[in-house]
């Protein structure tokens, strides 16, 4: 029996008004593969991210977590789903086990399933001795260390990444990468990540180059590399998007 993908897009478009932001993507994402997710600014990643998680609701096409449909079958599909977002959305005055208790009543964990996943997620994270602390208190990478581990507490099959390591130190950003591929390895789980930082990429994992709205390589490093007959990823996705930014 054929597995169904973590991820699924088909044939997905959105338009702002009379732009189109969003012009026909397709692509999958399977248990325990990292895919990146690589584009100018005004891409269209955070569009497709905000259409992932149901921020935005009209659009064409499909997009299924875990077989569920996300229009259709809402609440099971984003039961499936684990979201870091650019912008911190953490409560600055509560403590760590505040914010991630307050995670685990929204998804219906108990007191006694939560205190065992919150403490579980803290310590792979090397946390777990700040938990009284007041986010506040924390720097920038502690801060997103509780972010992923509360996109974690419910279990999700698929983990969204919204340039998750902008602003952050070489060391924490080097850690927070090798955790999120560690995680994809040891956990089966899916990673979709929006970076735009090269050195975030690894030899194993697949890619997505998008620009203005379309996806103009997908595969594999190698594949995209032969999409743009190129050797290194900088210069094929200098040659994808005609030498735009990041």
């Amino acid at each position: 029996m054929k597995t169904l993908p973590a991820l699924a897009i088909e044939n997905l478009s959105f338009s702002y008004g009379g732009k189109k932001a969003l012009d026909q993507l397709n692509f999958s994402i399977n248990a325990g593969e990292c895919t990146v997710l690589l584009g100018p600014n005004g891409a269209g990643k955070s569009t497709l991210f905000s259409l992932i998680t149901h921020l935005y609701d009209s659009h064409e096409g499909r997009i299924q977590l875990c077989g569920f449909d996300i229009k259709q079958q809402t609440r099971l599909a984003l039961s499936k789903l684990g979201v870091v977002f650019q912008q911190t959305t953490l409560d600055m005055d509560l403590s760590v086990l505040q914010n991630l208790y307050y995670h685990t009543a929204l998804h219906g964990l108990s007191r006694q399933q939560a205190n065992v996943r919150i403490q579980q997620e803290l310590e792979r994270l090397n946390m777990y001795e700040r938990r009284f602390e007041k986010i506040r208190q924390l720097n920038g990478g502690h801060r997103r260390r509780v972010e992923i581990a509360r996109a974690l507490l419910h279990k999700p099959s698929v983990l969204l990444l919204d340039e998750p390591t902008v602003g952050l130190d070489v060391p924490s950003r080097l850690a927070i990468v090798e955790y999120v591929h560690q995680l994809a390895e040891e956990e089966k789980l899916a990673v979709l990540w929006a970076s735009h930082l090269i050195d975030e990429i690894y030899p194993e994992d697949h890619l997505i180059v998008l620009h203005k709205g379309q996806i103009k390589a997908k595969g594999t490093v190698n594949d995209v590399l032969d999409a743009s007959q190129s050797t290194q990823i900088k210069d094929a996705f200098y040659s994808l998007t005609q030498g735009e930014q990041a």
